[in-house]
């Protein structure tokens, strides 16, 4: 039976899904998935400036998805959690398909 959700939590979910709707905050998410980052790690690992990193992490930590830690001058920013990539696999599967789909569409008969 489908869960019936409230605005007020459509909104919320809504708000997740838009943070995760821009790649340079995916590219962020996907740096993290092997462990603990500094900063400038993941300015290296993603090709961002240091300013566009914050400002994504800093979003990232509000609605939850990254927790971070301070050591001295540094920030280590680490996933709250790895649930966010059983998301990302269901997506990555239906957009899997789909190619086949049209692939077999494109395909000459005969």
């Amino acid at each position: 039976m489908a869960k019936s959700m409230s605005p007020e939590l459509l909104t919320l979910v809504a708000e997740r899904f838009k943070a995760l709707a821009d790649p340079a905050r995916l590219r962020l998410l996907n740096a993290l998935r092997p462990g603990e980052m500094a900063v400038g790690d993941l300015v290296e690992a993603t090709d961002l400036s240091q300013a566009n990193v914050s400002k994504h992490l800093a979003q990232l930590h509000t609605l939850g998805f990254v927790r971070r830690r301070k050591e001295g001058l540094f920030v280590f920013y680490s996933l709250m959690d790895k649930d966010i990539f059983r998301l990302c696999d269901v997506m990555c599967g239906r957009i899997e398909a789909e190619l086949k789909d049209r692939e077999k569409l494109l395909r000459p008969v005969g």
